[in-house]
Order: C-alpha cells, then sequence, then structure tokens
C-alpha cells in the first residue's frame, strides 16, 4: 500500500547523520552512496560522451531511441550530484517516452561557484543545436538544483537569441537562493531530506558572496518568464522547497506560460528517485513522460508543411 511505503522512505530518509557541517567530500559521498540504492531499469544503454565542453552520460533505450532528446541536470545543490547519481531518473525517463537523455556532469561548487553551473548547461544545449537539433525536439529535465538550472538555462538561452526548447520537466526544483518561501518554515522537520541550515549551507558555496536577489539565482521570485516553453513542476508536500514550485508556477501563468503544477502529498523532495519502490513516484514519471511526449515533437507529432 502507498500509505505503507511512504511510511517507509520517509524512515530510510531519517536515518541518523553526522552532527553539524560535513566536509565537502562526506557529502558528496554520502549522495552517491544513498542514490546507489535508487532502481535503475535494465533495457537501458549509458554511454559516457562529452556535450559542449563537459562530460555526459548519454542514456537511451535498448532498442535504441526515437527522435526526441531530453537535456538533464542532475540535483545535489549544486555541490555534489552526477549523471550516474540520477540514473535511475533518467533510465525511466527514456524508457517511458522512447527519447535519449544527454545528463551533463556540470562543474560544481565550490570549486565552481555560480554561474558555472549555467554557462555548462549552456554550452551542452548550444552543442545539441549545433548537432542540427531541432529545438522542437529539444526538453530540459531536472531535479532539485538540476530543477532550478532548467529555469536559468532557459533564462540564460534566452538572454543569448537562442531558441528555446520544447518543455521544461522539473522535480522538487531549487528556485530561490533568497529562501523566502514559507515552506522553509513550515516544512522544516516535516521534510526529512532538507533544512534551512543545510540548503543554506551547499547554497552559500554555490553563491560565492554573490548578491541572491538576480533572476538567474532566484527564478521564482524575480524571473521574467515571458514566451517560456510549457512547463511541467512536481514536489511533494513535505518539502521545504514546495513554495519554489508554486511560486515559479504563479508567475508563469502571469504572463501567459502554460504551466502544470503538480503537487503530491506526504512525499519527500524529488520523491521520483523511488521509482519501483513508492508507487507516487511512478505514477509521476508516468505523468511526466506523458508530458514530454506531447510536447517534444517527433516525426509523427511534427505539423505538417504548409500549403
Amino acid at each position: 500500500m502507498s500509505k505503507e511505503q511512504r511510511a517507509q522512505v520517509d524512515a530510510m530518509l531519517r536515518q541518523p547523520r553526522p552532527e553539524g557541517p560535513r566536509s565537502i567530500e562526506a557529502i558528496r559521498a554520502g549522495f552517491e552512496a544513498l542514490m546507489a540504492q535508487m532502481i535503475v531499469p535494465e533495457d537501458i544503454r549509458a554511454i559516457r560522451t562529452t556535450l559542449g565542453d563537459r562530460p555526459a552520460l548519454r542514456v537511451e533505450p535498448d532498442s535504441g531511441p526515437r527522435t526526441g532528446t531530453i537535456l538533464y541536470l542532475h540535483g545535489g545543490g549544486w555541490v555534489y550530484g552526477s549523471p550516474e547519481s540520477v540514473l535511475s531518473l533518467t533510465g525511466h525517463l527514456v524508457v517511458k517516452t522512447g527519447f535519449e537523455a544527454y545528463s551533463v556532469d556540470y562543474r560544481l561548487a565550490p570549486e565552481h561557484p555560480f554561474p558555472a553551473a549555467i554557462d555548462d548547461a549552456l554550452s551542452a544545449y548550444r552543442a545539441l543545436l549545433d548537432s542540427g537539433r531541432n529545438p522542437s525536439t529539444i526538453a530540459f529535465a531536472g531535479d532539485s538544483a538540476g530543477g532550478g538550472l532548467t529555469v536559468t538555462t532557459c533564462l540564460a538561452a534566452r538572454d543569448a537569441g537562442l531558441p528555446l526548447p520544447a518543455a521544461l520537466v522539473m522535480f522538487s526544483p531549487g528556485l530561490d537562493a533568497t529562501r523566502t518561501g514559507e515552506s522553509m518554515d513550515t516544512k522544516e522537520g516535516i521534510d526529512p531530506i532538507l533544512t534551512r541550515t543545510s540548503v543554506e549551507h551547499t547554497g552559500a558555496m554555490y553563491l560565492a558572496g554573490q548578491d541572491p536577489h538576480q533572476p538567474l539565482l532566484s527564478p521564482a521570485v524575480l524571473a521574467d518568464l515571458t514566451g517560456f516553453p510549457p512547463m511541467l513542476l512536481q514536489v511533494g508536500t513535505n518539502e521545504i522547497l514546495l513554495d519554489d514550485s508554486t511560486r515559479l508556477a504563479a508567475r508563469a501563468r502571469a504572463v501567459g506560460v502554460d504551466v502544470i503544477l503538480d503537487i503530491t502529498a506526504d512525499v519527500p523532495h524529488v520523491f521520483q528517485s523511488f521509482v519501483g519502490v513508492l508507487d507516487e513516484a511512478d505514477r509521476a514519471l508516468d505523468r511526466a513522460a506523458l508530458f514530454l511526449s506531447q510536447h517534444v515533437h517527433t516525426p509523427d507529432t511534427a505539423a505538417a508543411p504548409a500549403g
């Protein structure tokens, strides 16, 4: 039953952790160990490659991909995580859509603070466009910090005069470096993963002294989303970052952007990672795959020529 599944996941995520701030090395190792427990589908191929000037993991169905590319940006507070850590997410997305995915190993803070991650993601998108892919066949997707990067990379692409991708998909995105959402406090303790202290600790590494009051750091409260592609935001009610999604959705609606705000009750941050364990995760990824399939143009969905 789903209620029991949610309780088991919550208990797993509340396992005792060391007190006080941890070193970067410890944070990174702990996250990789956690994500290594997630279920990765067997019927995929994951191939190391490069995109732009960064390493990347190309993930595709064993049967070969159909037209359509997901540019995936992993989570980890901009300081940890990797394409391998989110293989459960990219793997299930490609199986459910039939598309290929490129998961970018963007540079991490504190070694490479803002805006290095955005620069790397934008470079990866340019590389896809330069390869001849039509932007209507590309979608951005990401979780947590990577979900935030889908928005800020889109802002950077628009500022650079590039065509925008067909769609954005965000799993529990981090969208506000000012940390002003009410859920930062109302969900403290309810969230089994994140605390204000933990996100401010890693966030300071990414900020490196920069003012968080700018669109590329806090798009949920400051970005002009005019002209953005359709977006899907998926978030759980047990998250301190809940209001990051609700406020971005409101900003998108206000300027006429197609937006789906998909809120699931009693699930944790990036609950989609628990696909195969948590029924809500499977259903959320089904909805994300449907959204991608509806908006990414393939030879059978592209509009017929006029005339």
